[in-house]
């Protein structure tokens, strides 16, 4: 056991910079995952309609931290070297496009079929009025709840760390095992997480109460 001192505070900042890294990589690798799906899912085609339908089961049905086991761990059985950022990044980016999916895909059918309609009679096309009409309506209902998942986002990247890669929630167990000062240290990462999260949340509340005045 021995005394905390600034190396290890920093040592913890470190981890919180790689947190953000991971969480804001993931956010827009799924981001762009996301948008494929909802495109497919517009395309009205039953196959593709089943396939995103399965792939945002698959990934909403089982347990993040065995995602993340099985791309890292599984991969490198099956040969394929990957490192703990890249399964990381990865993994994150795949379970975040099966939320956003639905919450971007739930926002655009919400907004009225009048307003198709009204595409429609100006002489627009589907994808006219997809991108003209419909979207800029449904952006305002679904910028909150996607801000609001960031922040889950973020809290899920703690989970990361079983694969040894070193962010905030890795690093306090790796500053742990040579100090044996828990409650300082976790107490620590719990208000770095908390400094990180609540304004991301203030910000989807606020944003949300803006767009539903």
């Amino acid at each position: 056991m021995r005394p905390l001192n600034v190396g290890d505070f920093v040592f913890l900042l470190h981890g919180l910079l790689w947190t953000v890294v991971l969480s804001f990589s993931a956010l827009a690798a799924g981001g762009v995952v996301a948008g494929l799906l909802v495109g497919l899912r517009l395309l009205r085609s039953r196959v593709l309609d089943a396939l995103v339908y399965g792939y945002v089961g698959l990934f909403q049905g089982t347990p993040l931290l065995g995602q993340l086991l099985f791309f890292y761990f599984g991969l490198s059985i099956l040969g394929f070297d990957i490192e703990a950022f890249t399964a990381a990044v990865f993994t994150l980016s795949l379970y975040a496009a099966a939320f956003l999916s639905e919450i971007w895909r739930g926002a655009i059918v919400a907004v009225p079929r009048q307003q198709w309609e009204a595409g429609e009679s100006l002489g627009l096309s589907r994808l006219q009025t997809l991108l003209n009409v419909v979207l800029p309506q449904a952006m305002r209902s679904a910028i909150p709840p996607t801000v609001g998942f960031f922040v889950i986002l973020i809290k899920d990247s703690s989970l990361v760390s079983v694969l040894g890669f070193v962010e905030l929630t890795r690093a306090a167990q790796m500053i742990n095992n040579s100090t044996f000062r828990s409650f300082t240290i976790f107490g620590t990462v719990a208000v770095l997480y908390f400094a990180l999260c609540f304004p991301i949340s203030r910000l989807s509340r606020r944003l949300e109460a803006r767009f539903h005045h």
